[in-house]
């Protein structure tokens, strides 16, 4: 793993090379980061699509890993400070307030675990876990100027239990269009609805997979860094990438459904942007 990620990781840093010669330079995003994507260029429609290549924990917990291919972009309207989006399962609304804050919300949808999510077999017995609509909210605040430095916080919300997150991040060597790099820290914190979800085993469970019953309670998650980069490649393409390394609470190591203490993503792609 670690290995895959040092490859990926220098992956950018040539693409970066490369892109910094063929950037974008008109493009003036609403917020200037790498993992807020903005397809549009002021006021106006802007669309994007492409492909990514995701190499990930096959589910929470989990010691098995796989690759997949998403989707990526989406389609979005722009008006002054105030951007909505549609991507993927979820549409929502972005918008800068004055002093360097930044408001964002979106409705979407989660999709639950299921058995075949393991190859080895490790979730037979257990059936699937709840799926259901979920709503995001989110705030940033710019610590320093061009958004070099920032808090952020997140709560998701919905049928399937409630997920708070805060964190602290740097823009590295970013750009005014939104390209360059992104390096950011979070804790996160689950309700018991969500921790049961996830890594909790009830008495049914435990009866049809042989795994003790396990109530995890609320509290405490993970801890976690996440690196997102973004550049063009010429005036439409862009290429993004996102490495994610989550360390998991005591509470969550110790369930049976976790077969590691931590969960990684390593992603890769491309976007044209129209």
């Amino acid at each position: 793993m670690k290995n895959i990620s040092l490859q990926v990781i220098a992956l950018f840093g040539a693409l970066s090379c490369f892109g910094s010669v063929h950037a974008a330079e008109t493009r003036t995003p609403l917020v200037p980061l790498p993992s807020l994507d903005d397809f549009t260029d002021g006021d106006g429609w802007g669309v994007g699509l492409g492909l990514s290549v995701e190499y990930e924990s096959a589910y929470e917990g989990s010691d098995e890993f796989e690759l997949e291919v998403e989707p990526a972009g989406g389609v979005q309207w722009r008006t002054g400070d105030h951007l909505f989006y549609w991507s993927g399962l979820a549409i929502g609304w972005r918008t800068l307030v004055k002093d360097g804050w930044l408001v964002q919300t979106s409705l979407g949808y989660e999709e639950g675990r299921e058995e075949g999510d393991s190859e080895d077999g490790r979730l037979d017995g257990l059936g699937e876990s709840s799926s259901g609509a979920t709503l995001l909210l989110e705030t940033r605040y710019a610590l320093a100027e061009n958004w070099r430095y920032f808090l952020d916080g997140r709560v998701l919300t919905g049928e399937i239990g409630t997920l708070g997150i805060f964190g602290a991040g740097t823009c590295l060597a970013c750009q005014p269009n939104g390209t360059g790099w992104e390096v950011g820290a979070v804790v996160t914190f689950h309700d018991g609805k969500l921790a049961n979800r996830d890594f909790g085993v009830n008495t049914q469970q435990s009866i049809n997979s042989g795994l003790p019953e396990t109530d995890v309670d609320s509290g405490y998650r993970s801890t976690g860094v996440n690196v997102n980069y973004r550049n063009y490649l010429n005036e439409n393409w862009q290429v993004f990438g996102e490495v994610l390394y989550e360390v998991y609470g005591s509470d969550v190591s110790d369930s049976p459904i976790s077969r590691n203490n931590y969960e990684a993503e390593i992603g890769v792609g491309f976007i044209y942007v129209f």
